[in-house]
């Protein structure tokens, strides 16, 4: 089930942040979208509604939603991000280093995987990213 932006709102609110135009309207374009966005992406859409909005603005806004678990941030390599609406089941994410396409994937043999890891290491493990890097069909068709 995805968060909702009134929900989103009363986190934020919750957790001490102003809702500021700017921070209402990266929510309202990050809820909006199916896509992963990269920060790019979202302040060429905030500039229509808010054109006074900047990049640290934005940035900051995502890294407070990101923190708060609201949104998904995807590391497509080098120091490149895009983010999506956080699920409330965990995911992992395909990646083509081709078009930049991002697949969310789950697998519950990697539960079983993490569980293996703590009891053998002893290594207390409180969460994991997982990110798969390669060519989408449509990238490995391409001569």
């Amino acid at each position: 089930m995805k968060l909702t932006q009134r929900k989103i709102y009363s986190i934020l609110k919750q957790h001490g942040y102003k809702l500021t135009p700017q921070r209402r309207a990266v929510v309202q374009v990050v809820t909006s979208s199916s896509d992963h966005l990269t920060p790019n992406d979202i302040y060429e859409k905030i500039c229509d509604i808010y054109p006074g909005t900047g990049l640290v603005t934005i940035y900051r806004t995502l890294e407070i939603l990101a923190e708060l678990g609201l949104i998904c941030e995807v590391h497509s390599g080098g120091n490149c991000r895009s983010y999506t609406m956080g699920s409330q089941q965990h995911h992992h994410h395909l990646i083509c280093s081709g078009c930049g396409i991002v697949v969310d994937f789950t697998s519950h043999y990697l539960n079983s995987l993490e569980k293996n890891l703590s009891e053998e290491s002893g290594f207390r493990i409180d969460g994991h990213l997982l990110e798969f890097i390669g060519l989408c069909r449509k990238c490995q068709a391409v001569p």
